[in-house]
This record gives structure tokens, sequence and C-alpha cells, in this order.
């Protein structure tokens, strides 16, 4: 008795042991003793009160007439078993039930690729069915037919013992659309010999899709800043051509056959300096006069002027009230959607639709992640053109400078490129959606701003050239713009110290303090640059009147010198006219 064969007989005491039997036992006489023959059964016991699950032999007791009158038989404990057996159940169900929440597909097959087991996630992956899976399926239908042939190759190397690892592979649904999967299929299942490879296969598609975004990002900033260090070095050779074509034309009467190609000659340095612009739009730092707007009206305003020029192309908006403020350069923002009319009209040859929207919005950290931007309220425009739309290849390349579809002259390749730039440089995010024959939306989300808007006039410029007697200190590190610099100052009539850096304009100053009246100091230089010449001015003379000039635009650096007290800044090239005028400016400034 106890752990060994335990004997009895029903509704019997046997070494005062109670022994007492569920419905199952009851059920079960009932058959013994009506078929009258032995059977073998699993049944609940007692023993000193303590819960046996016992396997049970019984056989009927005869009596002489061959009548039941009772049961005799034996048990073996086997609760110990049983519990072995439930927990072993319980795990498997446990891990079963994980391997159903997974979202990434898990699978097993054997050496022939036979699939023995898949969780749920094949049938929303890959577009299965239970019914296929029934029916048996081979695991390497879920890759593409090239990557098929790999994949058998690393089962045998992983036969031989080698460790595989992650593997990228193209997935394939049922439905035969693909997309890009890692596959880890380095678990072996032994008995006796390999019978067979577990494995998983994860969807990497929005992976891939952060990657190429990031990877954007960092092209384009890196082409950024080339960019903009280009725009600085052209603009300082403009600075050149414009300052002695200015010079000129002051010495020559407007009868003069010259004085026509000295104009002419200014507006080239005009167009080359609008090429720079939209360089410097596109790199870092493209920001110019910064203010609370409303963007519902400067896109009114735009697509008015743009649709009495194109009266083929019809334009639908859709302005949402109450739209928040943005911290933007509206100059900059009108060159954004001039870009992109531009753009859209050129993509419908024959006219089409284009369709304005403008909304709210609240981007989350998921959205804005790729983009090292910060989530919040941004106000989104929408620009939707019916064109001819663009293949996946074109649309990745449109932001690259000088990236082009048209013929050789039919443009720069800097419209977009642009367009991009400005936009990350407010902070924003810029998304193209196109397809071949389907047209092409542009999605802008620019960061909304809790400050008013602020109404902006026109600055205007005047159109005579204005002379001075004050004596200038100029600052520039090119010769070739010191030089043009310096004659056009001595020409209307200012007296110039010329320092071709930072250090020689400091110790100029300090030698004859007290007969400068200005620097026009140059931003980018060697050694000692702008920011820190300019500190240096100020703690000699926390008066000093100064005049910042770069090839670069006014944001960045700049912006942070003119917050320090700077009087002002002037984008290279110049001509005399405005030079003259902002001097004037800041020098009867009190």
């Amino acid at each position: 008795v106890g752990k060994t064969d335990i004997f009895f007989a029903e509704q019997e005491k046997i070494a005062g042991y109670e022994h007492s039997f569920g419905e199952i036992c009851v059920d079960s006489d009932a058959v013994t003793m009506k078929k009258k023959r032995p059977g073998r059964f699993v049944e609940d016991g007692f023993v000193r009160g303590k819960y046996l699950v016992l396997d049970v032999h019984k056989a009927p007791l005869l009596d002489e007439n061959g009548e039941m009158i009772g049961t005799v038989g034996c048990g073996r404990d086997i609760t110990k078993e049983r519990e072995i057996e439930l927990a072993l159940r319980a795990s498997e169900e446990r891990f079963r039930e994980l391997a159903e929440l997974l979202p990434e597909t898990i699978f097993e097959m054997d050496m022939e690729g036979n699939l023995t087991f898949v969780n749920c996630s094949i049938f929303d992956h890959f577009g299965y069915t239970k019914e296929d899976f029934d029916r048996g399926m081979n695991g390497y239908d879920m890759l593409v037919p090239e990557d098929r042939q790999q994949a058998m190759e690393n089962a045998g190397r992983m036969l031989a013992g080698e460790r595989i690892g992650l593997k990228e592979y193209t997935g394939s649904r049922k439905d035969g659309t693909t997309f890009p999967a890692i596959l880890d299929s380095s678990t072996i299942f032994r008995e006796e010999k390999p019978v067979g490879i577990r494995g998983f296969i994860i969807d990497i598609t929005e992976k891939k899709h952060l990657e190429t975004q990031l990877q954007q990002a960092q092209k384009m900033e890196a082409i950024g800043t080339l960019a903009g260090g280009i725009a600085h070095d052209f603009n300082n050779l403009l600075m050149a051509v414009q300052g002695n074509a200015s010079l000129m034309l002051l010495k020559k009467d407007p009868s003069h056959l010259d004085h026509e190609r000295l104009k002419n000659i200014e507006q080239y340095v005009q167009k080359g300096a609008e090429l720079t612009k939209q360089l410097l739009g596109f790199a870092r730092g493209g920001k110019y006069d910064v203010r609370p707007v409303d963007l519902n009206d400067i896109i009114k305003k735009s697509s008015e002027m743009f649709g009495r020029t194109k009266k083929e192309v019809v334009i639908h908006a859709k302005y949402q009230e109450g739209i928040f403020a943005v911290e933007a350069d509206q100059g900059q923002i009108e060159q954004v959607l001039l870009n992109l009319f531009v753009n859209a009209w050129q993509a419908m040859p024959g006219g089409g639709n284009l369709y304005l929207e403008t909304e709210n919005v609240a981007l989350d950290r998921s959205h804005v992640k790729p983009y090292h931007i910060e989530p919040g309220r941004y106000v989104k425009m929408s620009m939707t053109d019916t064109g001819v739309g663009m293949d996946e290849a074109t649309r990745q390349r449109i932001f690259d400078p000088f990236f082009t579809t048209k013929e050789m002259g039919g443009g720069t390749g800097l419209g977009l490129a642009s367009v991009y730039g400005i936009v990350k440089n407010h902070s924003g995010i810029i998304d193209v959606y196109s397809e071949k024959g389907h047209g092409t939306t542009f999605n802008i989300y620019l960061p909304a701003t809790e400050s008013g808007v602020i109404d902006q006039k026109s600055e205007v410029i005047g159109e005579d050239v204005t002379p001075g007697h004050e004596t200038i200190i100029l600052v520039d590190d090119e010769e070739m713009v010191a030089q043009a610099g310096r004659d056009m100052l001595e020409e209307i009539g200012y007296t110039v110290f010329l320092a071709i850096n930072g250090k020689e304009a400091v110790n100029i100053y300090q030698e004859k303090r007290d007969e400068i009246d200005m620097v026009i100091l140059d931003m980018i230089m060697p050694g000692m640059g702008g920011g820190e010449c300019y500190d240096r001015l100020k703690a000699i003379n926390p008066d000093i009147k100064a005049l910042l000039s770069s090839g670069y635009s006014i944001d960045g650096e700049a912006t942070e010198i003119l917050d320090r007290g700077c009087d002002g800044f002037i984008q290279k090239p110049f001509n005399l006219k405005q030079l003259s005028q902002k001097l004037r400016e800041i020098l009867d400034k009190k």
C-alpha cells in the first residue's frame, strides 16, 4: 500500500484506508459488470486523506453461477506523472499563446521546407489562411524566388554546424506583393538526427522607411552645408563684379554706349544672386526676417497671383478657419509656394487642377523622430496636382540640388532643393507622394507658435546714392571684395581703413578709435571670425556702430551677432545704392 500497488474491492475498507471512487469509477464498474471483462482506468483516489491519481486495472469478481458480485483489481499511484504531464501541457499552452501574441511570424519546418508549425502572424503578414496551412505549405514560398536558393544553402550550412544568424531577404505574400524582411532560422531541432528548422521572419518595411528618411535627411544636410559654402564664395565673386560695375556706372553718362552694357552686367549679377539665394534657401541658415505669419493669407495671395498668370491651371482651395500662426520668413515661404506652383504647372502641360488645403495638426514623437524636430502643434499645407506624376527613382531625387528632369537649358534644378532647405530651416517637414500618371502631392508641416500674427510692410529702397564723409573700417579677408568695397566707399566720400582679418581690425580700432565712425564687418573669416571681432570691438567701445556683411544669409551666427547689438546686416552682392543707404541708416541713427 502507498506508492506501491493498492489492492481494493469496491465499497470496502482495506488495511484501514478509505477508498472512494468518483463518477468515472462508478461508470467504469457498471461497464465492467455488464461486460464481465477486465479493464484499465485512470481514477481518483484518497489515501490517508491525500488525493491520488491511480492507474487502475480491474476485473469482475464472479460467483459460481457466473454472476458478478464485485470487482478485484490493483492500482498504481501516477500522481507525480500526471502533475508533470499537466505542467508540460500548461507550459506548451503558455508558450503557444505567447507565440500567437507575437507580432512577427514564427515557423517550424522540416528539412524539405514543409511547415509543421506557424503562429497566426503568418496569416496577417503573408495573406495565407488556416486552410492553406492544413493543406500543406512550403516555408521557402514565403520568400521571392531569387532568395529561395540562398535560404536553402544557408539551411545546409546550419546543418553542418555553422552559425548563420540574421539574414535580410525579400518576403513574398500569397498575392505576390513583396516586402523587406529579416529571417533568423538559426535553431535546428533534433531528435535522433536533425529533423527541421525553427525561426522567425520580421517585416522591416517601416524600419527601411525610417532608414531611408534618416539617410535622406543626412544627405540633404551634407549637401546643404556644401551648397552654403558655394553660395558664400560665389556671392563674394559677384560682389567684386557688382562693385566695379557700380563704380563705372557712376562715371558713365546714360547716353554712353557702355552705360547700357554696365546695366546689363548689373542685371546678370542679380540673376547670379538669385541663384545663390536659391542655394542659401536650401542650405542651413536660409531665413532672413522671421516673424509670426498667417499661412492662409500667404497662400491665398500667392495662389491668386499665380492663377492670374496661368489660367490653364484651375486652383481649388480649402483653408481651415482659425489656422495657427507660424514663425516664418514670409518671403521665403512665398518662394516655396512659387516653386511648388511652377512645378505643378510644368507637370500639367495641358492644364489641370491644383488642390490647396491647410489644417491644424498635432504630430507625436513617432511622427517627427526621423526629422529630428520636436513634437507638438503644426500647420499642414497640402498641394496636389493632377499632372504626370513621378516614378520612385525620380521622387527620391527631386530635392537634390541641380537634379532636373528638364532638357538642357530648361531649368537649374534648384527650385525644389530650395523648397526642401527652406522648410527644414523653419524646423518643418516636407513629404512627397506621387505615382506615374496619377499626379503628385506635397505635404508641408510648419511648427505653430503662440505669438500673434504681425503685419509686414514692404521696405522701400530709394533710388539715389547717398554720399557720406565719415571714417569706416572695412574688414574682409577676400582681396577682390575688400578692394571693390574700398573703392565704392571712397567714391561716395568716405575715408576707409582696410583690414584683411579680425585681428587687424581690432588693432586699427584700438589705435584710431577716435577717428573711426563705423565698422563694416565680414562675418566669415579665418582665425578671428566676425562674431568674435565684433565682441572685441564692442568691449573697447560699447557704442560702436557696425554693419555685418556676408555672402551667407542672416540666419544662424549673423542673427546672434545682431542680437548682441550689431546695427545691421547687408548681404553680398550689394550695389552702391544699397550700401550707401544702409550706411546712412546706421550712421544717422541717434
